[in-house]
């Protein structure tokens, strides 16, 4: 099946999982419920819309510049206390994610990606992205062209690290499966992944920042 490539960039980004009150951690890639809350604002759907179609997508991620792990504090009060929230994020990081399915889907949500219905973030509202998400689809598999797309960042290394969605057994398991996304009942579900290094020796991209413009 062809396989769409988005570039994730910003000078932040935060990827939570399982975090929750006072401190807000982040995964070191892009998380599939993140990735799917942004595509499903790109096409305009709602809180509580169906998301199995996207959901069904294969999802996996390359880190071209995994960034710096940095930590921000809130202060937050009621009218009885005071309290303060550790927030942390990924400064100035690059991914490459890759969505692997049928054709069609595919380019909506390119189309969608390219004029969306609402505004994208990286994870938190105040982390939107810099331009052009889009890289384009490719017509090979997700690992392939997790594997030979040319790097993203000037500043990668030459072990770029993956992780891919799997069905294999003694691997990685996350709860990142955004089940529903409904205000008053979040339901995440659970995927594997598996992770591996890949070996990139490329040290120009070939992608136009004016393209997005077109």
């Amino acid at each position: 099946m062809p396989t769409l490539l988005l570039r994730l960039a910003a000078p932040l980004q935060s990827w939570g999982s399982s975090s929750k009150f006072e401190i807000r951690t982040t995964e070191k890639m892009p998380t599939k419920s993140g990735v799917v809350g942004m595509l499903a604002a790109a096409m305009g759907l709602r809180r509580d819309a169906e998301l199995s179609e996207l959901n069904m997508l294969k999802f996996g991620v390359r880190a071209d510049c995994e960034g710096e792990d940095i930590t921000d504090f809130h202060i937050a009060r009621s009218e009885k206390s005071s309290y303060v929230t550790y927030r942390h994020y990924l400064s100035d990081a690059v991914f490459l994610v890759g969505l692997e399915g049928e054709e069609k889907i595919l380019k909506t949500l390119k189309i969608a990606l390219q004029n969306p219905c609402f505004p994208l973030f990286l994870g938190r509202r105040s982390c939107p992205p810099t331009l052009p998400i889009v890289v384009g689809i490719r017509d090979v598999s997700l690992e392939t062209a997790l594997c030979k797309e040319a790097p993203l960042s000037e500043r990668h290394k030459n072990m770029l690290r993956v992780q891919m969605e799997t069905d294999l057994s003694d691997v990685g398991m996350i709860q990142d499966v955004a089940i529903s996304f409904h205000p008053h009942r979040r339901v995440y579900g659970y995927r594997k992944f598996r992770e591996f290094f890949v070996e990139c020796n490329q040290t120009e991209t070939e992608h136009d920042a004016m393209l997005e413009l077109g």
